[in-house]
């Protein structure tokens, strides 16, 4: 029986990526791969370690999750230059960029927003019910469930709230859906990843509008060649099940070549660095 056209498509459009670790200052290097922990290590792991695997076989760039346990030990880690890479939120990026010159290589093509959830038989109807009351979001800079839904309750709605930071997004919905907080924040992605009963147990009150989402990004000091290896790898993911299984896993479901001016520069002007928490001393 001949082969699949779409296989033969996919094994050659594989075999043409750059075999960069025998040819390059890349040969003998593994490459850190940091990402923002918005779900707890392990599934991190599960989801992000068959990219780590294709990319080993099919173009020979070395790659080792570092995975770490909360998101302010995640940004202090890129800030501060420890990761070669990473999968961070957009405005990590501009922090990134300012900080370490961060190139952004691959995100997804939809755009991300940033919703506030309460429990289903809450009777709050409107942001301005929560006045004074303790919300919970997964860390102070996780951008569209935290730092931008912060600004947008206190710039636009005009409410003040009290921030109570539970490390995860899937921390945030369970403890909403059990009570403890009359709301909280996270993004429509991670919310859909959720158990059915803590989806159907919450309700979205508030969605800020939406951006460029989450890159992979790589630090200056990465060769040319092996960015251009990560995001060929990436976006080549798409030919065939197999991969788009990986891309849903890693939140990409449908990437494109990612630009930091147009993508990430134009957050410069929400002047969000009002409500960044530091995390870098």
């Amino acid at each position: 029986m001949s082969p699949n056209p779409g296989r033969r498509a996919c094994l050659a459009a594989a075999l043409a990526l750059p075999f960069v670790a025998s040819r390059s200052r890349a040969a003998g290097t593994t490459w850190s791969l940091a990402i923002v922990p918005q779900y707890p290590a392990a599934k991190l792991h599960r989801d992000w370690t068959p990219l780590v695997d294709r990319m080993a076989r099919l173009t020979g760039v070395r790659l080792a999750l570092k995975l770490a346990p909360d998101i302010p030990s995640f940004e202090k880690d890129v800030l501060s230059g420890g990761a070669d890479l990473a999968f961070l939120n957009p405005y990590h990026q501009v922090m990134a960029r300012r900080q370490q010159g961060f190139v952004p290589l691959v995100r997804d093509s939809t755009h991300l927003s940033g919703i506030l959830v309460v429990r289903r038989d809450d009777p709050i109807r409107a942001p301005s019910e929560l006045e004074g009351k303790e919300l919970a979001f997964p860390a102070p800079n996780a951008f569209g469930a935290s730092l931008w839904m912060r600004a947008l309750l206190a710039e636009r709605e005009k409410v003040n709230i009290r921030p109570s930071y539970v490390q995860t997004h899937s921390n945030v919905y369970r403890q909403v859906a059990a009570g403890r907080f009359a709301a909280g924040g996270g993004i429509r992605q991670t919310l859909a990843q959720e158990r059915e009963e803590t989806r159907e147990a919450v309700r979205v009150l508030l969605e800020t509008p939406g951006v460029a989402p989450h890159p992979l990004s790589a630090h200056p000091r990465v060769p040319p060649e092996v960015r251009k290896a990560v995001a060929d790898t990436v976006l080549q993911l798409a030919a065939d099940a197999e991969g788009q299984s990986m891309l849903q896993a890693m939140q990409m479901p449908a990437p494109v070549a990612a630009d930091q001016q147009r993508d990430y520069a134009p957050l410069e002007r929400f002047r969000l660095e009002r409500y960044v928490v530091s995390s870098v001393t």
